[in-house]
C-alpha cells in the first residue's frame, strides 16, 4: 500500500526564507513540495493548478498579505489547509481566525515543522475519498476545467508545455509531465518515454520499431507513440503480454 504524500506549496516573498522552509519540508518523509510562490496572487494560481494539501503561507507580504490570501484560498472548491509562517507572533490570533491548521515562527526549526506536518496529516481526507470523483482540475484559457481521468488517453511534453490528450479534446497544462505523473499515480498510467505518459487501459497496439524500441497506439487515435526500449519490458508486464 502506497503511503499518501502531503502535497505542499511554500509561499513567501523573501527568497531565502522560502528556500529554508522548502529544505526543511523536503527533509520530512512523505512530503512533496509541488510548487513555490513569491506573492499571494501567485499562490492562488498555484493552488488552483496543483491542488495541494497545504499552503505554508507567509503572513507579511507585499500587495496581497497572507491573511487576505488565505481568505481567497478558502473560497476554492477544495481548499488546502493553511499553515502560517511569520516572524511576528502577534499575527497568531488573525491566523487562527481564518482556521489555520498551525502557525510557524521564523526562524524555523525542524521540530516545529515536523509538528505542523503531523497536524496537517491528521486532518487530511483519506486518499481513497479524495480520489473518489476521479477528476483532474486543470487551468485552461483562464477557466478551471474538471476532466474525467478515465477519458485521458495519453499526455506528452512539447517544448515548454505539457499536453493532455483525452477522447474529446487536447489540453495544454502548466504542470510538468513528472508532476502530472505524480497526480495520476493511483491510476493505470505508465511512462513509456521521457516525454510520454499513457493510460494503460487505452492501449490497443504495440508494434516493434527499431533497435529494441516499440511504437504504441491508443483507442480512437491513429498516431503512434514512441516506447523507449528501457520501458518495453515493464510495459509488457503491466499489459500482461
Amino acid at each position: 500500500m502506497l503511503t499518501e504524500k502531503v502535497r505542499a506549496i511554500v509561499v513567501d516573498d523573501e527568497r531565502y526564507a522560502r528556500e529554508e522552509l522548502v529544505y526543511l519540508l523536503t527533509e520530512q518523509l512523505h512530503v512533496d513540495v509541488v510548487a513555490e510562490a513569491s506573492s499571494g496572487e501567485e499562490a492562488i494560481v498555484q493552488a488552483v493548478q496543483h491542488e495541494p494539501d497545504v499552503l505554508f503561507l507567509d503572513v507579511s507580504m507585499g500587495k496581497m498579505g497572507g491573511i487576505e490570501t488565505a481568505e481567497a484560498i478558502q473560497a476554492l472548491k477544495n481548499p488546502p489547509q493553511i499553515v502560517f509562517a511569520t516572524a511576528y507572533a502577534q499575527y497568531a490570533v488573525d491566523a487562527f481566525r481564518v482556521q489555520a491548521t498551525d502557525y510557524l515562527l521564523k526562524p524555523y526549526n525542524i521540530e516545529e515543522v515536523t509538528r505542523a506536518i503531523s497536524k496537517v496529516k491528521s486532518k487530511m481526507t483519506p486518499v481513497e475519498s479524495k480520489r473518489a470523483l476521479h477528476k483532474l482540475a486543470i487551468e485552461n484559457e483562464g477557466e478551471i476545467k474538471y476532466i474525467s481521468i478515465s477519458t485521458i488517453l495519453y499526455a506528452f511534453r512539447e517544448e515548454q508545455a505539457t499536453m493532455i490528450v483525452t477522447s474529446q479534446a487536447t489540453y495544454e497544462v502548466k504542470m510538468s509531465l513528472k508532476q502530472l505523473e505524480e497526480r495520476l499515480e493511483a491510476y493505470p498510467f505508465f511512462r513509456i518515454h521521457k516525454s510520454y505518459l499513457v493510460n494503460l487501459n487505452e492501449v490497443t497496439k504495440l508494434t516493434p520499431w527499431f533497435n529494441g524500441a516499440f511504437q504504441l497506439e491508443v483507442t480512437g487515435r491513429s498516431e503512434q507513440l514512441p516506447v523507449s526500449r528501457n520501458y518495453v519490458k515493464q510495459l509488457k508486464e503491466r499489459l500482461a503480454l
